[in-house]
């Protein structure tokens, strides 16, 4: 289905979870998490992509979350080239996946989903939970930060990604850090999504929504989404709540002009969460996942997928209820 005329586009899911069914093994724990099979299984990463093609999805992310220069040298042994071309690699198999689908649904040009090059924090890189804290933000200098986030994306972007997925990011140093680096690439586009503690606040302890509207009039020009990714559901709604007026309450109040709103972006897990005891608090493969999708585009999500646990199944119901939401508004707009 091409979905040009619509603002709202489908995200793919958790790549782990998803890999795990072509590779037979759960894949948590290692320091290059899946980016590791880039090297060691690319047809598992090809089919992977495919699977979400074939769900649904209008984005598929590369699979380079937790790959950088130094952890793929480290962990693989290579050098800073190869590793370089790794992230080539990532690209070429999103992208390959991307061709034979539209090939095979005859789709147009205009209609073809796009790729976004994974950017994970650098916590992740760090591989010691502190994605999940932010608590390498006082210490780790932004001129560092920058430094150490450039190769990738300088690699994504010249292998030809249409956008970046700033993702998981847990602290406001490094969300100022990656805006700062974005404007070396004026045109580049990307959304950049945080890592949240609960309802109110990211990793660190700002506030979420000072954070992200602060982030977004940064660099209106790059940046086509703020949000929330790897989040427990429940806390979605109050975290991107008011930060856009819902569709209802702009027109009470401001019948007469046009008020812009902000893109945001959301892509929960299946309900995990870090705990206050360090811990990742897991949750079943199989546990019910009921997404309030027509409510979340209510107050401003135009890019929805999922994170952690959240297969290719689960993204073919997302797409068939957002089908259903654009359905019903158009109707209402008709009457």
């Amino acid at each position: 289905m091409c979905t040009t005329s619509t603002t709202i586009e489908i995200l793919d899911g958790g790549f782990s979870g998803q890999l795990s069914r072509h590779v037979g093994a759960k894949i948590d724990g290692d320091p290059l998490w899946t980016a590791r099979f880039l090297a060691t299984n690319p047809t598992a990463v090809y089919a992977t992509h495919l699977d979400f093609l074939r769900a649904g999805a209008d984005i598929i992310e590369t699979n380079t979350y937790q790959a950088s220069v130094p952890g793929l040298t480290k962990y693989l042994n290579i050098s800073d080239g190869e590793s370089l071309d790794l992230f080539a690699t990532a690209v070429h198999l999103a992208k390959k996946a991307v061709e034979d689908y539209a090939q095979k649904e005859k789709l147009s040009v205009e209609c073809r989903p796009k790729v976004a090059g994974s950017c994970g924090p650098y916590g992740a890189y760090l591989h010691n939970a502190s994605e999940y804290t932010g608590s390498y933000g006082k210490t780790v200098s932004r001129r560092e930060l920058i430094d150490w986030h450039r190769p990738r994306v300088k690699a994504l972007l010249d292998a030809g990604v249409d956008l970046l997925a700033l993702e998981t990011i847990p602290c406001i140093e490094e969300a100022e850090a990656l805006l700062e680096l974005l404007k070396e690439y004026p045109h580049a586009r990307a959304w950049l999504s945080f890592s949240c503690r609960d309802y109110q606040f990211i990793s660190d302890g700002s506030v979420f929504r000072e954070v992200a509207l602060r982030c977004y009039h940064t660099l209106p020009s790059q940046v086509v989404a703020v949000g929330v990714n790897c989040i427990d559901p429940r806390h979605v709604t109050p975290l991107l709540r008011g930060i856009n007026a819902s569709a209802s309450s702009r027109q009470a109040h401001e019948a007469h002009r046009q008020i812009p709103s902000v893109p945001l972006v959301v892509y929960p897990n299946r309900g995990g969460s870090y705990s206050a005891t360090n811990q990742w608090t897991a949750v079943p493969d199989d546990r019910s996942l009921n997404l309030p999708i027509s409510e979340w585009l209510d107050i401003g999500v135009r890019y929805i997928g999922g994170c952690c646990k959240v297969f290719a199944e689960d993204i073919k119901t997302i797409r068939s209820e957002v089908n259903r939401y654009r359905a019903t508004k158009a109707r209402a707009s008709n009457e």
